[in-house]
Formats: C-alpha cells, structure tokens, sequence
C-alpha cells in the first residue's frame, strides 16, 4: 500500500489517523479530500501542509466527477471518514446526514467499484447497535438497531458496504468504535466542550440525570485499530473497537472537574436528549483475534494528556468557538439551561 485516499480527514479522528498513517510508514501518500462543513478544520493538519506526501483536496463524496478523477490516481485504498456525525445536530435536522452519510457513501462505493480499488474500509460507530440495558456489550453479530437520525444513516451506509461486498465482491471492510477523546476533537463534544467551558467558568450542560453510560477510547488506539483492519481485517467482516473504559457522563463530568480543579457547582442538568441510548460497550474480543489489536492508554493518564493539550492550544479552541459554532451551541443549550 503507497497511495491512500482518505475522506473526512479534516476531522477529529480522520486528522489523527493521517498523522499516525505518515507517521508509521515513510513510504505512503495521502491524498485528503474534506467538504469542510462545521466540523471540519484545515489547522488540524497545518504541519503537514509542507509534507510532500500528504495532499489536500477541498471536496464533497457526494461529488462523482471529483472522487472518480481522484480515484484514478493510482489509488491503492480508500478510507471513508467523511461523516455528519453529532446527534443532536441530527435531531435538529436529518437531511444532511442522509445526503453525506448514505448518498455519499453510495457514490463513493461506485467511484470505487468502477476503479477497482483493492481495499475500502467505512469507518462506522458503536452507535448503529441501539443501546444496552445495564448488562452485556456489543459484538459484531449484534443486531443493528439504531435510535437517533445519525446512527440510522450510519446503520444504511453500513448495509450498503455489506450490500456491494454481498453483490459485487467489493473489497471492504467495517470497523464500529465507542466514543473517542483526544486532540483535535471539535468542542460540541461532551469532553473539549466541558474542557472549554470550564476553563472559562462557564456551565457544563449536562443532559438528563446525566447517568448514561459510555465507554471511552483514545483516538490513537482507535487509529491503530483502523489502521490494522485496513491491512489485515478479512473482507466483509466488521470490526469493533472500545476502550474498557465505561463511566456515567457525571463520573466523567467530576473526573474533568477534578482535574482542572474547578467546583461541583459549575455542573448545570438540562433537558435530555430525546431517544438518548442509557449505554454502550464494546466487545472488542474479534479485533485482538483477528487483528492483534487492544487499547494502550490507559483512560486517567489519556484524559490528562488530553487536558494538557487543550490548555496548551488555547488559539485553536478559540479559533472554532465563534461564529457558526457560537450560533448552534446558543441554539442547542440555550432554552435547556435551568
């Protein structure tokens, strides 16, 4: 593998496997192609702009002139990281996650058929499985049963893969993971956004009881998982990777407090989400079998390491907290706050 094509890799994870991807082997060149929609954001990668081996293309998968053009460059693999992706946005709106996570799967699916690229990997979430009672944790051969817009179209864009594996015997392989934390993460989610907010005082909205549980893992390890099931994960089959770090949002909430010594008192419970899963865990037992994959960081020592880094890149926090971003957080949380 030497050409590698990655969409959506202006995002948090996407950044983060392009780096660790470059990184690992200096013989490979990406080829990036982001839409740059809210949470997509070229600082995520500014020290790679004067890399020869890495390119940027400002693009839409939806588009099927670009992606075929891009395509026929010598292209070994493709991963697919482009994604609307938070879920309350879903709920405000479901449209946009149907056109970019089902329809421009779709057309990415038969870009790549008719190239016939060698490897295609759909980087999905834990989410498509629904929730679990208090009990048990997802495995591959869980049944899909997703609650919210986001993972339904995350669900179709799924079976679509699964549809043309089944159909065509195209070259593709699933990974689903739990909730990621790390650089780089854009800060309406749950960890940079009470990071930020605390850092200035401000409330941490905190939906419902706030006793919704979730399993945390560092956005390396979920790289390096994605990175193996690219080169090693057998064809058709789906891979999923977690953390072994399950904590309620308020476990979380007084551990992010705790560490940047800020009081209780800042913790404001709004109005729940409306169909919030009460939880999720990963069975990651497959990926360790097949793909000689487990977690490395341990969750205390990588939640501070991912305090450090959002206190030392103030400038970026505060580069996004503004504008269009200022607009939806006053939009989502303002009416919620008691």
């Amino acid at each position: 593998m030497r050409r590698l094509l990655v969409t959506g890799g202006c995002g948090f994870i996407g950044s983060n496997f392009i780096r660790l991807e470059l990184s690992a082997d200096p013989d490979l060149s990406i080829i990036n192609v982001d839409k740059l929609t809210y949470a997509g954001n070229v600082q995520n990668l500014a020290d790679l702009q004067d890399n020869p081996r890495y390119q940027f293309v400002r693009g839409d998968i939806c588009d099927r002139e670009l992606m075929s053009t891009l395509l026929r460059d010598s292209i070994d693999a493709v991963v697919n990281f482009a994604a609307e992706s938070h879920v309350d946005r879903s709920i405000l709106d479901s449209s946009p996650f149907v056109q970019t996570n089902i329809v421009g799967t779709q057309n990415l699916l038969d870009c790549c058929r008719t190239q016939k690229i060698g490897r295609y990997l759909q980087v999905s979430t834990d989410e498509v499985y629904g929730t679990l009672g208090d009990d048990g944790k997802f495995t591959e051969e869980t049944p899909l049963s997703p609650n919210s817009p986001y993972s339904a179209s995350k669900a179709a864009a799924d079976l679509l893969v699964r549809a043309y594996v089944h159909t065509f015997q195209f070259p593709a392989v699933i990974t689903r993971c739990s909730n990621n934390y790390g650089p780089y993460q854009f800060p309406e989610k749950l960890i940079p956004l009470f990071i930020s907010n605390a850092l200035q005082d401000q409330s941490l909205p905190v939906y419902g009881t706030g006793m919704n549980v979730r399993d945390w893992i560092h956005v390396a390890d979920h790289c390096r998982g994605i990175s193996a099931a690219l080169r090693k994960g057998r064809v058709g089959e789906v891979y999923n990777f977690g953390g072994n770090s399950e904590l309620t949002n308020m476990e979380l909430t007084h551990a992010l407090l705790a560490a940047l010594g800020k009081p209780a008192s800042l913790i404001r419970h709004v109005a729940d989400r409306p169909g919030h899963d009460h939880r999720y865990a990963i069975d990651a037992t497959k990926a360790l079998r097949e793909l000689n994959w487990t977690p490395q960081t341990d969750f205390r020592e990588g939640l501070r390491q991912t305090i450090d880094w959002y206190l030392a890149n103030p400038a970026w926090i505060a580069g996004i907290k503004s504008g269009e971003y200022r607009n939806y957080y006053e939009q989502q949380y303002g009416a919620r706050l008691g």
